[in-house]
């Protein structure tokens, strides 16, 4: 089994920035592909991150510039730094990781940011 328990998120007024962060245990490496995706209220859950297990990492276009995934492995955590927030990056935050081909998740965390 596999264990991913967000923290960091919150209230921020637009403009700021919030650091998500994601411990991981159970039967996981860091190396494995891990992310982040958001879900909007009233929208489907959508990816905003990946790192792959190389280290590489992508971002859906309305994050780029603003957002970076990280990793910890001595931490076995994952990052998300959220910067220059916007008030459409509200949503709730889910945490994954893709272990043998499963995508395990989080149980997500709150993002707002107010104008």
């Amino acid at each position: 089994q596999v264990q991913l328990v967000e923290s960091g998120g919150g209230l921020v007024q637009a403009g700021g920035s919030l650091r998500l962060s994601c411990a991981a245990s159970g039967r996981i490496f860091m190396t494995n592909p891990m992310g982040w995706s958001c879900q909007a209220p009233g929208k489907q859950r959508e990816l905003v991150a990946h790192i792959s297990s190389g280290g590489s990492t992508n971002y859906t276009d309305s994050v780029k510039g603003r957002f970076t995934i990280s990793r910890d492995n001595a931490k076995s955590t994952v990052y998300l730094q959220m910067n220059s927030l916007k008030t459409e990056d509200t949503g709730v935050y889910y945490c994954y990781a893709i272990v043998w081909g499963i995508q395990y998740w989080g149980q997500g965390i709150q993002v707002t940011v107010s104008s």
